[in-house]
């Protein structure tokens, strides 16, 4: 064999072995996300981005939360103790459909989002809850629920222990538009926290005043860091500012998925 057929050849060997690579990789990881969606703004990824680099794994330290849930501070205001829903309604009107049981509340899919009575602006917010074990479904599909700060800004619940999808969406990212720094979720069926310190956006004449700022420590790991919003949380499309009063209500959302939550309470900062 001459040297140019022996290079040839050598080429297409090796070109055929990067295409099996590539398909054995998307098998390994089917894509989750999308690449048509519009780009962020000032940002090179698009919304949901299937080539947004996922966040790196980290396993968050030992608590005693799986066995009993702490106090909250003597200022809090409590807004579930693991006995009813006084505290929340649907975020239709009426009663919040969602059950009580066991010392948590448990989603009832297709009863609707809940939302609290009261209303907020900033606030530090802590929250409990677990996705459903045995795990189901995969990507988006798996113990899906979020936090919605003022009822439109989506801090993302999900199932992302060994769960592949795109880095908008998971564990603890503000939904479509800033994935966590690190994943740092815990196993189905175990307990997880949200901390949460939320700066709630400013509008005057109409107008964007300040975007509003989130931070989140997820199982006591930061993965939101006095993040910038860039308006409600969207699915496959860019947020879109939509201005609104300064004390807004506290949401849950219905996902169709059994998450529970237990042990919720908000501490309004007093500065605003």
């Amino acid at each position: 064999m001459n040297p140019r057929t022996r290079m040839v050849r050598s080429a297409v060997i090796g070109a055929l072995l990067a295409a099996m690579a590539a398909v054995h990789a998307e098998e390994e990881n089917p894509p989750t996300g999308f690449t048509d969606t519009p780009r962020l703004p000032n940002s090179q990824w698009r919304v949901h981005d299937d080539n947004r680099p996922r966040p790196r794994i980290v396993a968050p330290g030992t608590s005693a939360m799986n066995e009993h849930s702490g106090n909250p501070p003597s200022d809090a205001i409590v807004l579930f103790d693991g006995r009813n829903l006084d505290a929340w309604q649907s975020d239709k009107g009426g009663p919040a459909g969602w059950k009580v049981e066991h010392g948590y509340m448990e989603v009832v899919g297709g009863s609707g989002e809940i939302a609290t009575k009261q209303k907020f602006g900033d606030y530090q917010l802590h929250v409990e809850f677990a996705e459903p074990s045995p795990a189901t479904g995969k990507s988006q599909e798996r113990g899906n629920s979020g936090v919605f700060l003022a009822g439109l800004y989506e801090v993302q619940i999900l199932d992302s222990y060994d769960n592949y999808t795109y880095a908008d969406g998971q564990a603890s990212a503000i939904y479509g538009q800033s994935p966590p720094l690190v994943n740092a979720s815990r196993p189905p069926g175990e307990w997880q926290t949200y901390d949460i310190v939320f700066n709630t956006p400013r509008f005057a004449d109409g107008k964007v005043k300040s975007s509003g700022f989130v931070t989140v420590f997820h199982n006591g790991v930061v993965t939101q860091n006095h993040t910038p919003l860039l308006g409600p949380s969207a699915h496959h499309a860019l947020p879109v500012w939509k201005p609104h009063d300064l004390l807004m209500p506290l949401k849950l959302q219905d996902h169709h998925m059994p998450v529970r939550f237990r042990n919720i309470w908000i501490r309004p900062i007093a500065d605003q």
